[in-house]
């Protein structure tokens, strides 16, 4: 598998890592960043080549990753991509986007005979540093058992849950689910500090039982103490869950508390917190 040629398309906090896992796996990595001493950073760190351009970066690979920002980065660089990207090869992108998208990329890629798969990511900076990133994949059977050794070389679980879109569909519940949870946790920690409690050793106990959950224990003690400086930012929640509002309007669901939560998140917008982690919706209640 190291023989594939493979190229990154964006080297943010997420692309960065996980570009470089694949260059220590041994595959010959190309990386294109439209920051250019990004780029040039990333060459510093791993072996690989500097592409100029999203078609330069594309033209030889087997495999073309991409994690870049919202739906409109996602149609510009990957149908730049796509225009140099050779027949039977795979174009994976990681972005966080709509179903829709992932589609309308889907069939400029079938047009090329170019295969397609969206395949969002969680697990934050922290899981791309430490290859142990959950990806959720839309997208054809075959397309993807090609791909997930590859994959698997920065996740720790990789699934395809069904055609193109379902990936993206998948990251909207998984963000749902974080937003609901997060609140939760928050006013159960300012509920605690009213009363009077050392809630540390309250979060020892009840993490041990039904109410445990990944951000209890990863984000309660910091947010005991006020640190937000680190994490999975305000305003990009703010573009995850809305991309899962606008695809309720369209199917049909209620989302009542995920948009209650949104506007929360909008109140730590305003205080300043955009960059904030996700557990900052704590700040609001003090």
């Amino acid at each position: 598998m190291s023989d594939l040629k493979v190229s990154f398309l964006g080297l943010g906090v997420m692309g960065f890592p996980m570009a470089g896992h694949l260059a220590r796996a041994g595959y010959k990595v190309t990386v294109y960043n439209r920051t250019k001493e990004k780029a040039e950073n990333w060459l510093e760190k791993y072996a690989g080549a500097l592409a100029t351009s999203p078609e330069q970066a594309a033209e030889e690979a087997d495999i073309v990753f991409m994690c870049v920002g919202n739906d409109n980065d996602v149609m510009e660089i990957g149908t730049r991509a796509l225009s140099a990207m050779k027949p039977n090869s795979v174009l994976v992108d990681h972005t966080t986007a709509s179903a829709d998208a992932a589609r309308e990329l889907n069939k400029h890629c079938a047009d090329k005979g170019v295969h397609f798969l969206d395949a969002p990511v969680s697990g934050g900076q922290a899981g791309a540093e430490n290859g142990q990133l959950t990806i959720m994949v839309g997208g054809e059977d075959q397309v993807f058992s090609r791909v997930q050794p590859v994959i698997d070389v920065y996740a720790r679980h990789s699934q395809l849950l069904g055609q193109c879109g379902s990936g993206q569909l998948a990251k909207m519940m998984n963000q749902i689910c974080i937003a609901g949870i997060v609140q939760g946790l928050s006013e159960a920690l300012h509920f605690g500090q009213k009363a009077g409690l050392d809630c540390n050793a309250v979060v020892d106990v009840i993490s041990k039982g039904a109410a445990q959950s990944w951000q209890m224990e990863n984000r309660a003690s910091t947010m005991l103490t006020n640190t937000y400086d680190f994490g999975f930012a305000v305003d990009w929640m703010r573009k995850d869950l809305g991309i899962a509002l606008d695809e309720a309007k369209r199917n049909g669901s209620t989302l009542a508390l995920t948009a209650l939560v949104d506007q929360y998140y909008a109140d730590v917008q305003k205080l300043g917190g955009g960059r904030w982690d996700t557990s900052s919706l704590l700040t609001r209640l003090k």
